[in-house]
C-alpha cells in the first residue's frame, strides 16, 4: 500500500491529537530512523505483525526558512502517536517519518483516516496556509504486496539497509562484474567443444530442442530467460515439480534417496520426465553450462543464489524474499558447495543470506575453487 496525496486535499479533522504536544518525545536522527525501519521489517518478516510507515515531505522551502518551527512541528507530530510508535527523520530536515507498529490489517483504513485528520490539525496549527498546501505525505504498509507479474517488491522505502549496502559495495561490485565477464567469456570459449558434443547427444537420444529456456527471477525480482541444456522430454508437465516445490518450501517435503552418501536429498530423484542424457547432465551439472551466457549478459553472476522460478516465489514466506533482494543470482554459490539438495529450503535461504552479508571478491574465488570438487563428488545432486 503506497498512497501519496497533497495534505490540502483533506478537510478538517473530527479527531483531536492524542497526547500532549508539549510532551518530550525522542525524535530519531535519519541514520537511527532508517535503522529502525530495517529492524522492524526483519521483525515483521518473522512475526507477521504488520506495521505502517507514514512519511511527510515538508519540502526544501520549509526546512530552509522555518528551522525552529519545523522542530516544534516534528515534536508535535511525535506526541500525537502511541508510546510504542516511533518518529524520526526519513530525510534530515525534509521528510518526517512516523511508524505505527503491530497494527491490525482490518483497522488500517480507520487508522489511515484517523492519522490524516490528526496530522492535518497539527500541520494547520504550525504552518501557514501556503506552507500547508505544499506538504505531501504517503502511507506504506509492510508486509508489502509484490508485483503479480514479476514478483518484484513494489516499495523500496522498506529497504534502506540494502541501499546503504549497495552504496558501500559499489567499487567492489565493479570488480565482481569484471570477474563475471572474464570468467563467463573464458568458460564459453573453453567449453565450446563440450557444447557440440552435448548438443549432438541430446538430438540423437530425444526429440525436441537442444536448449531449454525457462523464465526465472533475478535480483529485485527482475524476470529473465535462463538457459540450460534440455534434460527432460519435450513438452513435459511441470505440475509435478511445482507441487514438490511447494512442499519443500513449506517444510513438508520428504528426503528422497540419492546417489550420494546415503543421507538423502530434498529433490525429485525418480522423475520419469528426465531423458537418458539428461540424467548424466544433471549429475555432472553440465546442463547448466549455457548459463554462462546469462552471466555474460549481466542477468546472473558466477557466484550467487540460484534464480527461482516464479511459481516458487509464490510459495515464499516473507523472509525468503530477501534472497532475491540481497544478491544477484549465480551459477554456483555457498549452497552448492555446502550441501546442495541435502539441506532444507530454509537452510538454503540462510546460506544465501549469509553469502550476501559476507560477500567479498575473495569469497567468490574460494567458492569457485570449491565448486569443481562439489560437482565431482555429486553432493546433493541427482
Amino acid at each position: 500500500m503506497n498512497m501519496r496525496r497533497s495534505i490540502a486535499s483533506y478537510g478538517a479533522s473530527p479527531f483531536a491529537p492524542q497526547g500532549d504536544a508539549n510532551q518530550e518525545r525522542e525524535i530519531l536522527s535519519q541514520k537511527a530512523f532508517l535503522r529502525v525501519i530495517s529492524i522492524e521489517r526483519l521483525r515483521t518478516e518473522r512475526s507477521r505483525k504488520p506495521f505502517l510507515l507514514m512519511l511527510l515531505d515538508m519540502g526544501d522551502h520549509l526546512s530552509e526558512t522555518n528551522g525552529r518551527n519545523l522542530g516544534k512541528l516534528v515534536a508535535a507530530l511525535s506526541a500525537s502517536t502511541r508510546e510504542t510508535d516511533m518518529a524520526g527523520w526519513y530525510e534530515s530536515n525534509r521528510i518526517v517519518g512516523l511508524m505505527f507498529t503491530e497494527i491490525c490489517l482490518e483497522d488500517r483504513s480507520t487508522l489511515v483516516s484517523t492519522m490524516i485528520s490528526r496530522v492535518s490539525d497539527i500541520l494547520r496549527n504550525h504552518l501557514s496556509l501556503e506552507q500547508f498546501n505544499r506538504v505531501s505525505f504517503s502511507f506504506h504498509l509492510f508486509p508489502e504486496d509484490w508485483d503479480k507479474d514479476s514478483r518484484k517488491p513494489s516499495n523500496p522505502v522498506f529497504y534502506p539497509d540494502l541501499t546503504k549496502q549497495a552504496d558501500k559495495r559499489r567499487a567492489s561490485g565493479v570488480l565482481k562484474r569484471a570477474m563475471d565477464i572474464v570468467g563467463s567469456t573464458m568458460a564459453l570459449i573453453c567449453s565450446a567443444p563440450i557444447f557440440v558434443i552435448i548438443a549432438l547427444a541430446i538430438k540423437a537420444t530425444s526429440k525436441g530442442p537442444v536448449f531449454f529456456r525457462q523464465g526465472r527471477l533475478g535480483r529485485y525480482g527482475e524476470p529473465f530467460i535462463c538457459f540450460k541444456f534440455r534434460t527432460m522430454v519435450d513438452g513435459n508437465d511441470a505440475s509435478i515439480h511445482k507441487e514438490y516445490v511447494k512442499q519443500l518450501i513449506s517444510g513438508k517435503a520428504e528426503r528422497h534417496q540419492g546417489n550420494g552418501n546415503g543421507q538423502g536429498v530434498f529433490k525429485l530423484t525418480e522423475d520419469s520426465r528426465i531423458n537418458r542424457v539428461g540424467a548424466f547432465l544433471r549429475k555432472t551439472s553440465l546442463d547448466e553450462l549455457p548459463q554462462f551466457y546469462n552471466v555474460l549478459k549481466g542477468e546472473m553472476s558466477l557466484v550467487g543464489p540460484r534464480p527461482p522460478i516464479p511459481y516458487e516465489v509464490e510459495a515464499y514466506d516473507f523472509w525468503h524474499r530477501r534472497r532475491l533482494l540481497e544478491a544477484k543470482p549465480g551459477i554456483t554459490g555457498l549452497w552448492q558447495v555446502s550441501g546442495r539438495s541435502r539441506v532444507t529450503f530454509d537452510e538454503m535461504v540462510r546460506l544465501d543470506l549469509r553469502y550476501a552479508r559476507a560477500w567479498s571478491p575473495w569469497m567468490d574465488i574460494k567458492i569457485l575453487l570449491r565448486t569443481p570438487l562439489a560437482v565431482v563428488l555429486g553432493e546433493g545432486a541427482q
